[in-house]
């Protein structure tokens, strides 16, 4: 479990604010990453990028909005069709059913329009937070929440900005601790710019610190650089 540094709640609020300052100056035009023309399009591609790249995503969502332009045109899809325009995203088969159990309830319950608030996109079939939170801030540009993918849970874990989790995967715990010092109005950017930095600099196995500026506000760069030296 990561440990809680021993800094007050005000201490944490100014670091966070200083790294969202210095992640302003790297990504000033960070945003959603899916390639999307409205709601729809955006809920579904994020239903398509679990356990998937938004490379992959991109390439496959053009073909099935060609297909299928509405809530009901997926809803009434042929399943194995859903699944064959799908496939190369993985999990084809569990995807295709809750795109097309969303579809059909935004058809039934909402007059096939997507829902703009947390509660109700949280009843569609395979929504979570983490996608009602991508889909409400980008295409609604509603502050309810903090997407936490996998690159969010581990920097605001190495940052030392959430604590609660083991490992950096439990995104409700993530997401509550964000919460509590991330200033609301930087709610949407905070998540789009630490999938940027997760993918340039901040990586899985092999973060570069050297080359960071954000390591002189995280209190783990030395052990990553330290590691790094050693290694080399």
């Amino acid at each position: 479990m990561t440990q809680k540094l021993d800094e007050s709640t005000p201490e944490r609020k100014k670091r966070v604010r200083r790294l969202i300052t210095a992640l302003k100056k790297l990504y000033p035009d960070a945003d959603c990453a899916l390639t999307h023309d409205n709601p729809l399009e955006l809920l579904i591609s994020t239903i398509l990028s679990a356990q998937s790249t938004d490379e992959t995503v991109n390439k496959v969502t053009p073909v099935l909005f060609r297909k299928y332009k509405s809530a009901k045109a997926l809803a009434d899809a042929p399943r194995e069709d859903v699944e064959e325009v799908i496939h190369s995203t993985g999990f084809f088969r569990q995807k295709a059913k809750s795109i097309q159990g969303t579809c059909r309830k935004i058809v039934e319950d909402f007059g096939g329009d997507v829902p703009d608030t947390m509660d109700d996109l949280l009843t569609l079939p395979g929504v979570a937070r983490k996608t009602a939170n991508v889909v409400l801030g980008t295409a609604f540009g509603k502050c309810e929440g903090i997407v936490v993918d996998t690159h969010v849970g581990r920097i605001s874990t190495r940052l030392g900005v959430t604590w609660s989790s083991k490992n950096g995967k439990d995104a409700v715990k993530i997401e509550r601790d964000l919460m509590e010092v991330v200033p609301r109005k930087d709610w949407i950017f905070w998540g789009h710019a630490l999938v940027r930095h997760g993918r340039r600099i901040c990586n899985a196995r092999k973060p570069d610190c050297t080359s960071c500026t954000l390591a002189k506000n995280c209190p783990t760069s030395e052990t990553h650089s330290a590691t790094a030296s050693g290694a080399a």
